[in-house]
């Protein structure tokens, strides 16, 4: 007798491969075009453009110095690179996390589109900030080879503190985001907080002159651990400590998947929020 059962229609593994190889060449199409639009319109009739992702931390530089290397000396060798260093990290960070709060709420027509990837928006403004800091990063190694003298193989470890530091800012991102459009005052709470954790962050001080009593409280802030691993590579010439960065890893990836999973859950009701 024969089988009149059909065996079951299964979708070919290249078939369902080359699908997704779309999807994520889509998504990165995608990205490329809005950071593109997010660079036009944030210089858009300025005189100077983007040369102001060079001036803000250039001109900041200028007043560390002034204050720390000259009024009050910290007495901290190749002092202009550790400044220079330290601000273009923090810079990346501060306003990401500043502009992340206008990633949804700033976006409406585009929340509205439907089948339109929300979660792109976040990572849209992180990797827009990305680009000023890889812009201002050729002016910090020329820096580094005036003040220091050399850029040993150490150098090949810069990509993963990148890296690392993108996961970190893109998590953050996304529960900051999230945050303001049901609470608008986390622009103004965010902007406090950030202002407290600059002082906590060894930008134009050097972690090992903090007390002892006072090194667990820096050890929660994660920028420590990129700001000194930034250092270790470009200015002391020698590799980070391979345990703060494996720790800073997990933790990143950790509440990416949580920044992420929050973002995803709260993102239906966006519309009706905007």
């Amino acid at each position: 007798m024969p089988d009149l059962i059909s065996p079951p229609i299964t979708v070919p593994q290249t078939q369902a491969t080359q699908t997704s190889l779309r999807h994520v060449i889509h998504l990165r199409d995608l990205l490329r075009e809005l950071v593109a639009r997010d660079m036009k319109l944030r210089y858009k009739r300025s005189v100077l453009g983007i040369v102001w992702s060079l001036l803000n931390p250039l001109m900041q530089l200028l007043v560390f110095y002034f204050v720390f290397g000259l009024l009050l000396p910290l007495n901290i060798p190749h002092y202009p690179s550790f400044l220079f260093t330290g601000v273009l990290a923090w810079n990346w960070f501060q306003s990401s996390l500043l502009f992340a709060t206008g990633a949804i709420v700033d976006n409406r027509e585009l929340i509205r589109r439907p089948g339109f990837p929300t979660a792109i928006l976040p990572t849209v403004t992180v990797t827009t900030h990305l680009v000023h800091f890889l812009i201002a990063l050729p002016i910090l190694l020329i820096c580094v080879m005036l003040d220091v003298g050399q850029i040993t193989h150490a150098i090949v470890a810069l990509p993963l503190v990148i890296v690392l530091q993108f996961v970190l800012v893109l998590s953050l991102a996304y529960l900051i985001a999230t945050f303001h459009v049901s609470f608008r005052d986390t622009q103004y709470l965010l902007g406090v907080l950030l202002q407290l954790l600059f002082f906590l962050t060894p930008i134009f001080y050097n972690t090992a002159a903090i007390p002892q009593r006072f090194r667990l409280l820096l050890a929660l802030n994660p920028m420590v651990a990129l700001v000194d691993a930034y250092r270790d590579i470009l200015i002391y010439g020698r590799w980070p400590s391979s345990t703060s960065l494996m720790g800073l890893a997990a933790g990143s990836a950790g509440l990416l998947a949580i920044g992420y999973w929050v973002f995803k859950r709260a993102s239906h009701r966006f519309v009706e929020e905007l």
